[in-house]
């Protein structure tokens, strides 16, 4: 019997290689080092129809590229599709077989191998994240340290900003030495976190105006840098998807099901997929529902029809939603946007 289905469940150093033919029957299940894995597949029959999976996890794409280039067949499957077909207990052989044997499955679907330039403007976009999270977070301490002094700033990291070097330079506020020390140390911090965000947005900037699919995406309503770059760094391979839903249901956009004897019932939206895209995305279409008022077009107008019934929240995701599937036609049909008159 011939491999047919290659599974491989990733690790740091030790890969499990689960060897299966195309009627599902196991023929080797065996470790290897990360060092020896090209070597090895490349000994295997080359056919036509022979398939690589691995789960979409940390360091597939890496792995996934060098197979590729090598002439394999490569399908990263998402875990949540893997793990049904897990058999009793968890281990790395029981994953390798449940990966494999899922890549078999006619109705699968796969995840689009990513390119090292959508890695690097994830990579951005993960990094820049972190230093928001982490200024926010030197905001909040302060605020909260200087509250102890009964020095109270007004909401906004805006005007933290600059209140805190009045504050410093004021000798009269009852502010102790070395609480001073200790305050401009975590305001010299929080300056760099706003420099290290400005200097990624500059990197982010260039990466939209040089981009066709940026380009692309910036003449979509709602769809600024953030959001243009975030998406072109995560979808690997728009053709994955079959159409603008399922686009927009692995961004979490559509509702959730509880259907059962025919009758339908949906909930709130899934929330599935990834929340950095999904949030900025609202946050976009949420402006162009504010700036929809007083414009007579087609989706003006069908915006006015859901606020009065649907309220502003509810509107911007389903403006989100449409947004998302014009998306995934710009990006799939590599057409440019036409506004709808």
């Amino acid at each position: 019997m011939k491999v047919n289905t290659l599974g491989i469940d990733l690790a740091k150093n030790t890969f499990q290689l689960c060897g299966m033919s195309k009627r599902g029957q196991i023929i080797f299940n065996k470790k290897l080092k990360r060092e020896r894995l090209v070597s090895f597949v490349n000994k295997l029959d080359k056919a036509s129809d022979f398939t690589v999976a691995m789960e979409a996890c940390g360091g597939a794409h890496h792995v996934a590229r060098g197979l590729i280039a090598q002439g394999w067949n490569v399908k990263l499957i998402s875990a949540k599709f893997v793990k049904p077909f897990v058999k009793s207990n968890k281990n790395d052989a029981k994953d390798a077989e449940a990966i494999a044997e899922a890549a078999q499955r006619s109705n699968m679907r796969f995840v689009g191998v990513k390119s090292v330039g959508q890695q690097d403007i994830q990579a951005i976009h993960r990094v820049r994240e972190g230093f928001i999270k982490r200024r926010t977070a030197l905001a909040n301490e302060i605020r909260g340290l200087l509250l102890e002094y009964g020095t109270v700033i007004p909401q906004g990291i805006g005007k933290l900003r600059k209140s805190i070097p009045v504050i410093l330079e004021d000798g009269d506020d009852g502010l102790t030495v070395n609480f001073r020390e200790l305050l401009r140390g975590l305001f010299e911090e929080l300056i760099r976190c706003f420099e290290k965000v400005e200097e990624l947005d500059k990197k982010l900037q260039i990466i939209y105006r040089t981009d066709e699919n940026c380009k692309r995406l910036s003449k979509i309503e709602g769809v600024g840098v953030i959001t243009a770059t975030a998406l072109v760094a995560a979808v690997g391979d728009p053709s994955a998807f079959k159409n603008g839903r399922q686009f927009s249901a692995w961004l979490g956009l559509t509702p959730k099901q509880c259907s059962t004897g025919g009758k339908t019932t949906l909930l709130g939206i899934t929330k599935r997929g990834d929340s950095y895209i999904r949030k900025n995305l609202i946050h976009g279409c949420r402006a162009v529902v504010f700036h929809a008022s007083g414009k007579s077009d087609k989706k003006s107008n069908w915006i006015s029809n859901k606020l009065s019934s649907k309220g502003v929240n509810k509107t911007s995701v389903a403006v989100a939603n449409k947004t998302a599937r014009a998306i995934w036609a710009v990006l799939a049909k590599e057409e440019e946007y036409r506004r709808a008159s």
